[in-house]
């Protein structure tokens, strides 16, 4: 590799490096997203069906903090305290903790069931093991059934997050690669405003189905993901991998169109698959070796960052800390849809800059803007005033939608762009285990944190969050790459030419 000094942008010849880019990945790099729309509309069809997935994961995350709120949930699996109704704080660690437990063993068998029986029917098998969760979720009886039925959830919703970034990262071309990687950080916001809305409709009854009917409202996830998995294409490069050449023509005639000539499109992903195939085994001991290990811990890192930077205490528990700020109960679950209608709305609108300003600058500026707010926060509590109450209860909104906006929606980019096909879904599971015991120790803390019979610091858990967020991004600076634009191919050869992920931006891969 041949390297022009420290100039903003440094060539990387390929004729010095064993692993060319063939020249078939660049006529993929001239399409744009009008085109696309106008020639190949199946593909973002697909695309969106594929970031669905991510909404049952969505629901299921913040359903676990808003049923906190419920006055109803409360008093049928907790206690009175001073008047009110309160779950004893290590019930509601472990309601909110088993999920994750769930999601976590269910990454990890995703991920070997993806690679033997494919992403289709691997939805399907996690359509039929969350369904049951949720049907023993809504009729549980007892604290010990609802437990148990939220761990079947768990391994359930662990597939969603884990097929989810795995299938859109892989039937997508480069000029949609970030806008649908970014469309699953949409369905969990979208997944979760649901969660809210439903937990509002119903939460004001004094029956059961005050917490019984959001939770029987999953089942309609159930119905169009595995509805969907039935006609969707299978990924073409997990074909490839497995020899079924035939099958990966067929599918990208499914995603491109019967009109088109898919031998370039065949042609590169058979090179990308053999050329990795050559570079290492996949495994998970593998992930960590090499130039693959710097391409693991980007990936979990970027998931490690959104529960640092506190998205467990302002978004799961938002309902709740309303509350214990002395927010009405009808208030509270308005403000509770607002913070993740506007998360919504700042996922929507990261997809008109993922691809105009890149994915570093809006991860670092996220992590800046997020550490802000949590001081802000934890700074307004000290302020014994109505007026601060509810400016703490107006930046949690903010913070929704400077998340969403950021950190939400770059980290599932990162994911898929980082991440080598060859060890996607073993990546993928790692980033899904990382979820997954980040949920459980916030989960688990942050009920000790905020609840009147425990800590009881309210707002001051800011302060927490914030020095935590402001540490995490001074790390981010050097270890967030920006891969806008680039091939599977040259981020390839980028990571293997071992270039400073701050600096791969600068680097132009030419033929």
């Amino acid at each position: 590799m041949s390297v022009q000094g420290k100039i903003s942008v440094e060539h990387v010849e390929l004729d010095a490096i064993k692993t060319p880019v063939p020249e078939e990945c660049h006529d993929e790099q001239k399409l744009t997203f009008a085109q696309l729309l106008r020639r190949h509309p199946k593909i973002i069809g697909w695309s969106v069906f594929w970031c669905m997935c991510a909404l049952g994961w969505g629901f299921d995350t913040q359903v676990n903090g808003a049923m906190v709120s419920v006055p109803a949930f409360r008093e049928y699996y907790g206690y009175v305290y001073q008047g009110n109704p309160v779950i004893p704080a290590n019930w509601l660690s472990a309601f909110n903790v088993i999920s994750s437990v769930g999601q976590f063993f269910g990454g990890f068998l995703c991920s070997y069931v993806a690679d033997r029986i494919g992403r289709k029917k691997s939805l399907a098998v996690g359509v039929v093991i969350a369904t049951g969760g949720i049907f023993g979720e809504t009729f549980s009886s007892s604290a010990g059934a609802f437990i148990a039925s939220k761990l079947i959830l768990g391994f359930g919703v662990g597939f969603y997050l884990t097929l989810g970034p795995i299938t859109c990262s892989e039937i997508a071309p480069v000029v949609l690669r970030g806008l649908s990687s970014a469309g699953i950080n949409l369905a969990i916001a979208v997944g979760q405003l649901a969660s809210n809305a439903a937990t509002k409709g119903f939460g004001n009854r004094n029956d059961v189905w005050a917490f019984r009917g959001p939770f029987l409202v999953q089942i309609l996830f159930s119905v169009i993901l595995l509805t969907g998995s039935i006609f969707s294409p299978e990924s073409p490069y997990y074909l490839v991998r497995q020899g079924r050449i035939d099958e990966a023509k067929h599918s990208l005639k499914a995603l491109f169109g019967t009109e088109t000539d898919i031998t370039s499109a065949l042609t590169t992903i058979q090179n990308t698959v053999n050329a990795e195939r050559e570079a290492s085994t996949p495994s998970y001991i593998s992930a960590f070796r090499g130039t693959d290990r710097i391409r693991t811990l980007i990936s979990i890192g970027a998931f490690t960052c959104q529960h640092l930077a506190g998205i467990v205490f302002v978004l799961s528990f938002s309902t709740y800390f309303f509350q214990l700020a002395g927010v009405s109960t009808s208030s509270a679950f308005d403000l509770g849809v607002g913070v993740t209608a506007c998360g919504v709305a700042g996922n929507f609108c990261s997809w008109f800059l993922v691809n105009r300003i890149g994915r570093r600058p809006i991860f670092l500026g996220g992590m800046v803007g997020c550490t802000a707010l949590l001081l802000l926060i934890g700074i307004l509590d000290v302020i014994p005033t109505g007026a601060a109450k509810w400016a703490q209860a107006s930046l949690t909104v903010v913070y929704s939608f400077v998340y969403f906006l950021t950190i939400g929606a770059v980290a599932f980019v990162l994911l898929g762009e980082v991440s080598s096909l060859q060890l996607r879904a073993k990546t993928t599971a790692l980033a899904t285990a990382t979820q997954a015991v980040w949920s459980i120790v916030m989960n688990f803390v942050v009920p000790y944190m905020v609840n009147p019979d425990s800590g009881n610091l309210k707002g001051k858990v800011g302060f927490i969050f914030g020095g935590m967020s402001l540490a995490t991004t001074l790390v981010c600076f050097f270890y967030i790459p920006e891969l806008k634009g680039k091939t599977y191919e040259e981020i390839d050869v980028l990571f293997r030419s071992r270039v400073p992920p701050r600096k791969m931006g600068t680097y132009e891969v030419v033929v």
